[in-house]
């Protein structure tokens, strides 16, 4: 069958809304056991699928504010697709926060309707970035971080983490690439983009991503979820590589705080991500 029309080419498939959801219009949980495990803490299952999608919405919107302000129109479209790709993770990762709470409270409700308290992501994703090259050191550490507990969530106790999981790493392996590519590019060029670079990566602390909170440690315990602090070596080890691929130098990160404190940056960016929604209380569009 030919289309005469890209769009339309584009979007069909029985599910439309789906096209925009990452990579692949694959759903990652079918033929998945969506039922809560037995013998799960409910109430910690889903503050850990908040956690992990929280960082995801967050990080998501960050990298969107930065569509148009790429060098290049390539970076623009890969930008975009890497804030898709984290959009749909965040998605699947509220839903099921959603379901396993059992609360009445939906995705969208999730991610519209909490207040600041309400979020759980760390504060790394808030951060605001001064240039280009704060953007793609941040992200290389965002990334190898998040990839680090996506491959051993592969093994969740919990099937649609699981299932999160091995869709997720695939995404988080190509952001990685992309972003260190930068790093190097910036760092090992010339004179003015080197200094600049070696600014990002002194600018980047990631103390906070291995300082874990309670509910991490108790779902790691139980098999559903992941120590972060167990992925601190394999972080290091990939910027320590990145770095010296880049001829740059960055201090060793010192500890950090857990999980619940927020940078001032956090207000604008809710203020952004929720005022339709809260301005159309039951919109749909």
């Amino acid at each position: 069958m030919s289309f005469d029309d890209a769009y339309e080419a584009l979007t069909d498939h029985d599910d439309d809304a789906r096209w925009a959801y990452g990579t692949g219009f694959a759903d990652p949980l079918a033929g998945v056991d969506t039922a809560v495990p037995a013998g799960a803490d409910r109430a910690a299952l889903a503050d850990y699928c908040l956690m992990l999608g929280d960082d995801a919405l967050i990080m998501s919107h960050r990298l969107q504010q930065w569509v148009t302000r790429a060098p290049e129109i390539e970076d623009e479209l890969a930008i975009a697709n890497i804030a898709l790709d984290l959009l749909g993770q965040a998605r699947l990762l509220l839903s099921r926060a959603a379901v396993v709470e059992d609360a009445g409270r939906d995705e969208d409700s999730l991610a519209y309707l909490r207040e600041q308290a309400g979020f759980r992501n760390v504060r790394l994703v808030e951060r605001t970035d001064d240039d280009f090259a704060h953007l793609v050191a941040r992200l290389v550490v965002f990334s190898s971080w998040r990839l680090a507990i996506f491959d051993q969530l592969t093994k969740s106790a919990d099937p649609v983490l699981a299932a999160i999981a091995e869709k997720g790493t695939k995404e988080l392996t190509y952001h990685r690439e992309y972003a260190a590519q930068w790093v190097v590019r910036l760092g090992d060029g010339t004179d003015i983009s080197h200094i600049r670079m070696q600014d990002a990566a002194e600018a980047v602390s990631a103390a906070d991503l291995f300082t874990p909170h309670e509910t991490e440690l108790s779902m790691a315990a139980a098999g559903f979820g992941v120590d972060p602090a167990s992925t601190r070596t394999e972080v290091e080890r990939v910027w320590a590589q990145v770095l010296d691929a880049a001829k740059l130098q960055a201090a060793p990160w010192g500890g950090g705080e857990p999980r619940g404190a927020h940078t001032p940056a956090m207000a604008d960016i809710l203020a952004e991500l929720q005022g339709v929604a809260r301005d159309n209380p039951g919109g749909t569009w």
